[in-house]
């Protein structure tokens, strides 16, 4: 064991546990009266508003279809992540590194607000930010919309969510820590991590300082120059130790000041600091267009990954008026080391090792400015803007393969692409939005506190300007051979170097750089006209333009020559309307029917053709230069999308529901992952197609309820439960006639046929009346396809995977609690495999291409209040 580190580790704990901080202040009833929000406007608020009752009773309450988790369910979950929380919202499930479904839609189709201000993702490979980064701790409502209104962007089809950032509010001070372990990845010795990210600047996320490109290219176009060993600063060598528990631990402090003018000032900052550790192993395989595999490997992946993340908040309050400024700052860092044995190309008496080395890392800050303020009782004015500073990178992916011989020795060649050097930049500088609404109460105000009509009216929009660059960097050699130590190989290539039998080249490919700018502005507006105390209508319009302006280059092309351009400017108009009919105080009945849209995620439209160690690559379909799929093929369009949402909830008590719904969606031009054959003949290219038009149709079931209904024994107990079963089909396009059964019907690419989700919680409180809370939850869902089949191959389907998980908490004290959780207790194994309806013969003895475990999780965690 590294007891360095275990060192390093309780420094840093000792030095930045979580605190919270802040005052009491009088509440003033009449200011409290006048800052009720009306129905319509977000809500941004107290910890009191975040219980599940509360939430439930703003649930039944809003015109909209909106889900939430608040406060008190991620505590009472042992929530660590908003990712965790999703599984009590019916019809959302959590797919592998694929982040989320909404209604067997994949993660294409949802898109994220922070505050109600539009924020890219920081990962090309996602729509959204992953989920799990935000820890719970900065977080203090989370909101997802299923049903549309013309306020919400119109990049929407499975869900919009908006993450309401963490005020100040209450007065507590917390500390917090918590550590966790898992079957298969912690204590596990011979646990692989680049030696540079095994230190205090890795720890940190700045080890990607020493891993940029060379300064003899840096900055410059490539040109096929030659560069000496001696320029790079990051390591081949890895280190092999045994891998720790996952920790978390942070920082946060909160002040709350009255001032004699009737105003107070709330001030919040958050630091977090966590460490995980990741391994798994299994099957990594595709199969050619003859039926038999192209590559068969078998791959063991070790994953260090270190997260970051600050908050800092100000918030001022006076009778209508409110200012927040936050910043928020994400930093990921994932280190990861692959190894393969097996073959690829088909060439299955080449039994190789293969080795990637790579740090993906990740960075966004967004500062954001809010203002609300209220004029009497009728007139509202809100405005936000944002800056969003976006920054991805994998720097110095390297790669290196030969022949094993001995446990630890390779027999390799210096020369192609045996060894060979990836440097992925994508940075989004500055990325603006902005929104702006005014709201207007008319007719006389009702007994039950609502006015007959609001009508509010507004603006929001975003900028978006990316710069992509993708440089490679290989070995020259004659053919010299050399054997290596596959965990120290540092001094074998600088010793060949010096002595000739290689240099370090970078490849001169004009297609090395590309530019992305995105402007979206949209006005709209929306009437909700409610003439009596049962009826409530939403009628809204928008109007949003998109100019995407694409600059790229062909390997073809002239590198110092003018870039190519595609330029789209599109229209889009919106309309939206959304019905409630209170049946009576505790059911509804409600209709929302409108028109969205679907951008596609960055990497299947960007230029890039990104390349994986076993020659699988994935291709943005910007522009495929392939004649079979039309002459007037120009990569991939935005989806249109119709809407319709049929629902019927009853609330029997403020913490229970029950609800079903019809739901139904056209999706024209929906985007699909596909599967094509290589341009280089090598491996399988991942890219993506418009289809002509899906169609789904589903129906959601809901409920939330006491277990004391069927027994005064069971009157602790609390279930919820959700199920989704959804039906699509899918007419092609002629850009999928490569599709296999081109003719036969099948399911929208990604859609789950139907998919569950369970929870249990007993609570109870003890003689000191302290809380004792346990809950179990459990979600899966059916089978679906991954990518689309082609070249005689059937589709690639995704296999249902089980989970459940315990949760219990427990307050020790009024200012002491502890959560334990246990994550994946099933520990089923994750598949991919090809369907049994190719049309070509299989020759192999099962149709499996991908499989892991995950482990069983163990986590335990404290906090302290003061």
């Amino acid at each position: 064991m590294n007891y360095r580190k275990i060192s390093l580790a309780a420094l840093f704990l000792m030095a930045s546990q979580q605190m919270i901080f802040s005052q009491v202040t009088q509440t003033d009833s009449t200011k409290t009266k006048a800052e009720k929000v009306i129905e319509g406007v977000q809500l941004r608020g107290n910890t009191n508003k975040k219980s599940e009752s509360a939430i439930l009773g703003e649930q039944r309450k809003a015109i909209v279809q909106k889900q939430s988790i608040g406060a008190e369910e991620i505590s009472r979950k042992g929530i660590s992540n908003l990712e965790q929380g999703l599984t009590k919202i019916t019809g959302i499930n959590t797919v592998e590194s694929r982040g989320l479904f909404v209604r067997g839609l994949e993660e294409r189709y949802n898109s994220l607000l922070v505050n109600g201000l539009a924020t890219p993702s920081n990962n090309p490979f996602q729509k959204i930010i992953e989920l799990k980064q935000f820890p719970t701790d900065i977080v203090g409502k989370f909101d997802v919309y299923k049903t549309y209104n013309a306020n919400l962007y119109g990049d929407f089809a499975g869900a919009t969510f908006d993450i309401e950032t963490l005020v100040p509010e209450n007065s507590f001070t917390k500390m917090d820590f918590s550590v966790g372990v898992n079957s298969i990845s912690t204590f596990r010795n011979q646990f692989k991590i680049n030696q540079n990210a095994y230190n205090m600047p890795g720890f940190i996320g700045l080890n990607a300082e020493d891993r940029q490109l060379p300064a003899e290219v840096n900055g410059y176009r490539p040109s096929g120059a030659y560069i000496p060993n001696t320029s790079f600063k990051d390591t081949w060598n890895v280190d092999n130790v045994k891998s720790l528990p996952n920790t978390s631990i942070g920082f946060t402090t909160s002040q709350r000041l009255k001032f004699k003018n009737g105003g107070n000032l709330g001030f919040l900052f958050n630091l977090t600091q966590g460490s995980e550790y990741n391994y798994k192993e299994g099957n990594d395989n595709t199969f050619d267009t003859n039926g038999v595999y192209k590559n068969k490997l078998y791959k063991r992946e070790y994953n260090y990954n270190i997260q970051s993340t600050a908050l800092i908040g100000l918030s001022y309050k006076k009778a209508g008026t409110k200012v927040d400024l936050n910043g928020t700052f994400l930093q990921n860092s994932f280190n990861q080391i692959q190894d393969y044995d097996g073959y690829r190309d088909n060439k299955d008496q080449d039994i190789m090792f293969f080795r990637t080395n790579q740090q993906d890392l990740s960075r966004l800050t967004d500062v954001q400015l809010l203002v609300s303020q209220k004029l009497g009782d009728r007139h509202q004015f809100k405005a936000g803007g944002s800056w969003v500073n976006n920054w991805f990178q994998q720097p110095d992916r390297k790669t290196f393969y030969g022949f094993r011989t001995g446990d630890n020795q390779l027999l390799m060649s210096y020369g192609g692409n045996n060894l060979i050097r990836q440097y992925l930049d994508l940075s989004g500088v500055n990325y603006f939005s902005a929104m702006a609404e005014y709201q207007v109460n008319l007719g006389k105000k009702q007994e039950a506190n609502y006015y007959p009509v609001t009508i509010s009216a507004g603006y929001n929009g975003f900028a978006d300007s990316r710069t992509m660059s993708y440089r490679f960097i290989y070995s020259t050699t004659t053919g010299v051979q050399d054997i290596i130590n596959i965990d120290s190989p540092d001094s074998s290539f600088a010793t060949a170097n010096a002595n000739g039998n290689f240099q370090w080249q970078e490849s001169a490919q004009p297609n090395y750089k590309a530019f992305l700018y995105q402007f979206v502005n949209a006005g709209y507006a929306n009437l909700n006209f409610k003439p009596n105390k049962s009826w409530d209508i939403l009628a809204g319009i928008r109007a949003e333009n998109n100019i995407t302006i694409t600059r790229y280059k062909l390997i073809t092309d002239n590198i110092n020559g003018s870039f190519r351009n595609i330029k789209k400017n599109q229209n889009y108009f919106l309309p939206s309307l959304s019905v409630k009919k209170a049946l009576n105080n505790k059911s509804n009945l409600r209709l929302a029917i409108s028109k969205t849209i679907t951008r596609p995620i960055l990497i299947e439209t960007m230029p890039i053709e990104y390349i994986n160690p076993d020659n699988n690559t994935i291709l943005g379909n910007y522009n495929i230069p392939n004649t079979s799929f039309g002459k007037d093929f120009k990569g991939l369009d935005n989806s249109q999308n119709y809407n319709f949402d049929l629902k019927y909830e009853i609330f029997p008590k403020s913490s229970e529901i029950f609800a079903v719904n019809f739901f139904g969606k056209i999706v024209d031009r929906a985007i699909e992952r596909s599967l094509i054959s290589s341009s280089n003949s090598n491996g399988t290219t991942t890219t993506f197609f418009n289809a002509k038009q899906a169609k789904l149709a589903g129906v959601e079931l809901e409920g939330s309820f006491n277990l004391g209904r069927i027994s005064e024994n069971l009157n602790r107990l609390n279930m919820g439960a959700n199920f989704t079963y959804i039906y699509s089909d899918v007419e092609k396009s002629d850009a999928q006639k490569s599709e296999t059964n081109f003719s036969k019907k099948r399911g929208l690419q990604g859609a789950a046929p139907w998919m569950l989700n369970v929870d249990l919680k007993y609570d109870f409180k003890n003689a000191k009346n302290l809380k004792r809370t346990a809950s179990l939850v459990y979600n899966t869902s059916a089978e679906k396809i991954y990518a689309v089949g082609f070249g005689g191959l059937d589709h690639v389907y995704e296999q249902p995977f089980h989970q459940l998980d315990f949760i219990f908490q427990s307050e020790l004290s009024k200012k002491v609690d502890v959560k334990f959780g246990v994550y994946n207790i099933l520990n089923q194994t994750y598949k991919l495999k090809m369907g049994n309806e190719s049309t070509v013969n299989i020759s192999t003895p099962n149709l499996l291409l991908e499989d892991y475990k995950k482990g069983i999780s163990y986590n335990l965690s404290f906090g302290i209040k003061f």
